[in-house]
């Protein structure tokens, strides 16, 4: 199956904390960052997760925010450092891809946050994104 989905990042369950409804999963990136997905207690069981299960977190690049300086107070569980390796700007939206440790990501962001951040090839930012926008897909 081909997806849409820019951001496919390769990791390895290491905690499936279940709920009634939700379930949160925690995944170790082959960079050794840890990501968190918010998932169904249906797919996890579906998909048979458990700890040391290899999938794929899936994040598309609208729900991936940058930010330039310290993160502090935010419920946003997904943080990942990184380095801007191109910015791609259209006539009201840009494309970032982001390099972090062991993978890329791409952010669809809009070309006045781009300019407001002076976003350009080498900026330190950090990748943003919610435990409700990842999902996972077993490998």
């Amino acid at each position: 199956m081909s997806l849409s989905i820019r951001n496919q990042i390769p990791g390895t369950v290491t905690s499936v904390t279940p709920g009634e409804a939700m379930a949160t999963v925690k995944v170790r990136l082959t960079g050794g960052q840890d990501v968190t997905a918010a998932i169904t207690v249906d797919a996890v069981d579906e998909l048979g997760l458990a700890a040391g299960s290899a999938v794929h977190a899936l994040v598309k690049a609208t729900e991936v925010a940058l930010a330039t300086g310290p993160v502090e107070g935010l419920s946003i569980r997904n943080r990942l450092p990184g380095t801007v390796r191109e910015v791609t700007t259209g006539a009201a939206m840009a494309t970032v891809r982001v390099a972090v440790e062991g993978a890329e990501l791409t952010a669809s962001i809009t070309k006045d946050a781009v300019t407001d951040l002076a976003l350009t090839q080498g900026s330190t930012v950090t990748a943003l994104f919610k435990s409700t926008e990842v999902s996972l897909a077993t490998v």
